[in-house]
């Protein structure tokens, strides 16, 4: 099965270390973005870094959720380098915030639709405005922020499901983060689900992006790391990597 390579709305589907990567040029993701919003059920889209690799090597639910996403897309150089290294395969990198914007650009195009979900008041505020002026034709139809109560989520999700945005953006605040959205899968309405921890806080410019030449050289993470010293420790889990990927190939195990 590791080694098995699906097809799905025209996305080529590898597995690396047993985790699913699509290849998605950024010529055809217009085209896979309608055609995905054409299909009658949610579509969950996963921004998958090095770290949340691993995380779903070992984490059942976080790993059965990467698996049933319509599209997983790689954010990290190592995985880019790990599926040539594997597979002989050239798997297309994108940068969160940009394949965001790009997304939006899409759906504006046809006038669709997005939902915010997640951060403070004062940055989901701010962040929608930013939004409307970025893009005008784009339909903002609802926004709600992460850190409701418990007894609140039952109504958020109904107002979700009555707005039926296009896109659902879930950001930093949501408890349980990506998970919320496999949890509440069914209760959801038919679109695409994104999760993208900082987004709002970007869109509200409150917080810096990595630039796009740091990006390129793979170095993003050291920045996050100053934010948070005790990051640095996950160099350890990247020489873990490192060792899976060759020892996947010196045993063949695909």
């Amino acid at each position: 099965m590791d080694a098995e390579i699906n097809k799905t709305a025209d996305i080529e589907r590898i597995s690396l270390l047993k985790v699913p990567l699509d290849i998605v040029p950024p010529e055809e993701l217009e085209e896979i973005v309608y055609d995905l919003l054409k299909t009658e059920k949610g579509q969950d889209v996963v921004l998958l870094s090095l770290w949340d690799l691993l995380r779903a090597r070992n984490n059942y639910e976080y790993r059965n959720f990467v698996q049933q996403a319509t599209m997983v897309i790689p954010i990290a150089k190592s995985l880019v380098g790990g599926a040539r290294f594997l597979k002989k395969k050239k798997v297309y990198r994108y940068m969160p915030f940009d394949f965001v914007i790009n997304v939006l650009s899409i759906l504006e195009k046809r006038e669709l639709s997005v939902y915010l979900l997640g951060g403070r008041m004062r940055s989901l505020k701010r962040a929608e405005k930013n939004l409307r002026q970025t893009f005008p034709w784009l339909r903002i139809v609802g926004r709600f922020v992460g850190n409701f109560k418990h007894q609140e989520e039952a109504t958020i999700l109904q107002a979700i499901k009555k707005a039926a945005p296009s896109l659902l953006l879930v950001g930093k605040g949501v408890k349980g983060g990506e998970r919320w959205i496999a949890r509440n899968h069914g209760g959801l309405n038919n679109g695409l689900r994104l999760w993208c921890s900082d987004l709002f806080e970007i869109f509200a410019e409150r917080k810096r992006r990595p630039s796009r030449k740091v990006f390129e050289r793979g170095f993003e993470w050291i920045g996050f790391c100053f934010q948070k010293p005790w990051r640095f420790l996950r160099i350890v889990p990247y020489f873990y990597y490192k060792l899976l990927l060759l020892t996947y190939r010196l045993f063949n195990l695909g």
